[in-house]
């Protein structure tokens, strides 16, 4: 039994992840390699590595000739006698090659051919791993700034951590330890080349499913996220289970589970709440913390009218628009919103300019969450929609104030 080799293949196997197989297909080509740099050709060399005990045997095909012509190939019949006693012209005898044989050159190409392939199969075998979790969330641990980006070690590898993913408000530093958002996992000739995110809405959603397992199982939903990354999220939720509550199971006993998300993104607030089909109730929640006097919203345009009362429209609005902005984005509507006073004197913004003369509602308006009349059409999440929509319907508001 060859001990050292069955031990070096063993660390090889379990600290670079390499199959045992690849290495000894890999030790068979370098052997390989060394019989035709030594001898010139080796179209006649086998090799054989018994996988239970690592030895290995090399040996060349020789054909058995009266008059040898060509040393590499062919064997006397007085030396083919000494390796098979009845051999007789044109039998075939394995002749072994002992490796102690080959020159410096030939063992040196040998062992390049052997370390090339191992750092193949370790790059290949990260490539796949990381690969895997590509659109998942990683711990890494920060080690350096490269320029205004971010190497953050994965412990196999390095990932990269660009500007504009980073988290402008975060102030992250060598050792932090930190969970990121993978983006992109590109295999190059240098080895995997990992692309990772902080800003990204789809790391609040895996943030959840790792610390709600009514997410993580499947019975609370998350429809839909809009985020501002580092000043607040809002995340639209639903049940597939009745006697479970999706904002309750999201927020925890006393904000225990909500509260670990917020700590992991540094103190970015998080409203929660919950999804509706009907784009009135919709709309409504995620106003919240604005209470709503009644939407008005058109299906085909993806538009709607909201009126909260006077003393509301500050909060509706939000800082800076965000509010209304984040509220945009997670509806997928062009919300413009007016409070009671300045809805007065706004076309389409008071109920009796959508009656007709029987009184009802006219077909494909909702008031409220309620809708007379039939309307088609999905709902999504709509991460990169309405953005500047909700911009213009905040600073509309401003100037009517």
């Amino acid at each position: 039994m060859n001990k050292e080799l069955m031990e070096a293949l063993t660390i090889l196997e379990k600290e670079k992840d390499i199959s045992r197989e690849t290495l000894f297909e890999a030790i068979e080509t370098s052997l390989m390699t060394a019989c035709k740099n030594h001898f010139g050709k080796a179209d006649n060399v086998k090799v054989e590595i018994d996988r239970d005990t690592c030895e290995f045997r090399v040996f060349a095909e020789k054909e058995v000739v009266k008059e040898v012509e060509d040393p590499v190939l062919q064997i006397s019949v007085a030396d083919a006698k000494l390796i098979k006693e009845k051999a007789k012209a044109g039998d075939v005898v394995e002749v072994n090659i002992e490796s102690k044989e080959f020159g410096r050159i030939a063992t040196q190409n040998a062992k390049n051919v052997i370390l090339q392939k191992i750092r193949e199969e370790e790059r290949s075998a990260i490539y796949n791993q990381y690969h895997d979790k590509e659109k998942n969330i990683v711990t890494g641990v920060v080690q350096r700034y490269a320029g205004r980006n971010l190497s953050i070690d994965l412990g196999k590898a390095d990932a990269l951590l660009t500007e504009n993913e980073q988290v402008k408000s975060e102030h992250l530093k060598p050792n932090d330890r930190v969970k990121v958002y993978v983006l992109e996992v590109k295999d190059t000739n240098k080895g995997a080349r990992i692309l990772v995110s902080r800003t990204h809405p789809e790391l609040v959603k895996r943030l959840f499913e790792e610390e709600v397992t009514e997410v993580r199982d499947g019975t609370v939903e998350i429809k839909a996220i809009a985020r501002e990354p580092g000043s607040r999220t809002k995340i639209a939720v639903w049940s597939n289970d009745p006697d479970v509550d999706p904002v309750g199971a999201c927020v925890g006993m006393n904000g225990s589970r909500v509260n670990a998300i917020v700590d992991e993104l540094n103190g970015e607030k998080i409203d929660i709440i919950n999804w509706d089909e009907n784009p009135g109730f919709l709309i409504e929640n995620a106003l919240s913390p604005a209470k709503v006097v009644f939407v008005i919203a058109d299906g085909d345009e993806k538009t709607a009218k909201v009126v909260v009362p006077d003393s509301q429209l500050s909060l509706a609005i939000g800082k800076e628009g965000q509010n209304a902005r984040l509220a945009a984005r997670l509806t997928g509507f062009k919300i413009d919103i007016k409070s009671e006073t300045q809805a007065k004197d706004a076309p389409g913004f008071r109920l009796e300019d959508y009656y007709d003369e029987e009184g009802e509602y006219e077909d494909g308006e909702y008031e409220d969450g309620e809708y007379e009349g039939e309307f088609e059409g999905e709902y999504q999440e709509g991460y990169d929609d309405a953005y500047d929509d909700a911009e213009d319907a905040g600073d509309a508001a401003d100037s009517e104030e």
